[in-house]
C-alpha cells in the first residue's frame, strides 16, 4: 500500500506540476485516435455496403434447347445440392417474359405468344463467402460440367474491380492505422519528456542515492498508459454521442462491438505505457 500510494502521489504530483502539458496531451491524443476511429467505422460501413451489394448478385444459367423441359428439375436439384449455391430456382419462357415485362414496363413480345424466343434459365444465389473471384471461377466450371452446352452469366468484370477496390482501401487504412500509431506514440513520449525535463537533476540524484529505476519511471509509465487509455475511451464517447444525435436513413452506420472497443482501448493503452518508457528513459541514466 505504501508503493502504490507513493505512486499515486508522484502521477498527481506529475500532472499537478504540468496541467497544461498533460490537457494538450489527452486533446492530441484524442483528435488523433478520433481520426483512426472514423476511418475504422468508414471502413466498417463501407464492407458492409460492399457485402450487401455482393448479396444481389445471382449467376444466370441459360439453358440450350438441347436440355428437354421434362429434365430440367433434376438439373435444377443438382445445381441446388452444389458447394457454394444457397439456392436455385428455374424460370421458364414465360416467367422470363414476365419478368422483362416488369423492367421495361410494356410487354415487347406482344404477338409471340405462340413462339416465345427467351432462353429457359436457372436463377443461382450463392452463399456469401463464396462471392469472391476464385470460388466464383470454380463454382462456373461446376456449373458447366452440371449443365454442358449452356450459357453462364454473372458480374465478373463488376466483382473484380469491386475486390480490387477493397483490396485498395484496407492497404490504405493499414498504412494510415501505423501512421497514426506510430504519431500518438512519439507525441506522448515527447510529452512526457517535457514533463520530466524540469525533474532531470532530482532523478539522477536519487539514482546515486540508489532508488530502483523502475521505482523512479513506474509513475511516468502509469501516466502515459492512462493518458493514452483516456484519449481512445474520449473518442469513442464522442463517436456514441455523435450517433445518438445524428441519424442517416439513407446507409446503416457500422460501429465496432463493445469487446473490439474496449480491446482497442486497451491496446492503445499499452502502446501509451510504452510511450511512457521512451518518454523517460534518457532521465534514468546516471
Amino acid at each position: 500500500m505504501t508503493r502504490l500510494a507513493h505512486l499515486l502521489k508522484e502521477l498527481a504530483k506529475n500532472t499537478r506540476r504540468n496541467p497544461g502539458t498533460a490537457i494538450t496531451s489527452l486533446l492530441s491524443l484524442s483528435l488523433l485516435y478520433l481520426l483512426f476511429d472514423l476511418f475504422w467505422i468508414a471502413a466498417g460501413t463501407s464492407d458492409g455496403f460492399y457485402h450487401d451489394l455482393l448479396s444481389e448478385m445471382k449467376v444466370e444459367v441459360y439453358l440450350s434447347e438441347d436440355i428437354s423441359d421434362s429434365s430440367v428439375v433434376l438439373i435444377t436439384e443438382t445445381v441446388s445440392a452444389l458447394e457454394g449455391v444457397r439456392e436455385a430456382n428455374y424460370v421458364s419462357r414465360d416467367e422470363a417474359r414476365i419478368r422483362l415485362s416488369e423492367m421495361v414496363g410494356a410487354d415487347l413480345l406482344a404477338g409471340y405468344d405462340e413462339s416465345n424466343p427467351l432462353p429457359r434459365s436457372i436463377l443461382v444465389s450463392v452463399e456469401k463467402n463464396w462471392l469472391n473471384s476464385r470460388d466464383m471461377d470454380a463454382l462456373q466450371s461446376e456449373l458447366e460440367s452440371v449443365v454442358p452446352g449452356s450459357d453462364i452469366s454473372y458480374s465478373r468484370t463488376w466483382l473484380s474491380k469491386a475486390e480490387e477496390t477493397r483490396s485498395i482501401i484496407l492497404q490504405v487504412g493499414l498504412g494510415l492505422g501505423i501512421l497514426i500509431f506510430v504519431t500518438a506514440l512519439i507525441s506522448s513520449a515527447n510529452n512526457i519528456r517535457l514533463m520530466t525535463r524540469t525533474r532531470a537533476v532530482g532523478f539522477r540524484q536519487m539514482l546515486l542515492l540508489g532508488t530502483g529505476k523502475l521505482t523512479l519511471a513506474l509513475p511516468f509509465l502509469i501516466e502515459g498508459f492512462l493518458l493514452s487509455g483516456a484519449a481512445a475511451a474520449t473518442g469513442w464517447v464522442a463517436l456514441h454521442i455523435a450517433r445518438s444525435k445524428v441519424q442517416l436513413s439513407q446507409i446503416e452506420v457500422v460501429f465496432p462491438t463493445i469487446e473490439e472497443t474496449i480491446i482497442y482501448c486497451a491496446v492503445v493503452a499499452t502502446l501509451g505505457l510504452l510511450s511512457g518508457y521512451f518518454g523517460v528513459r534518457r532521465f534514468l541514466k546516471v
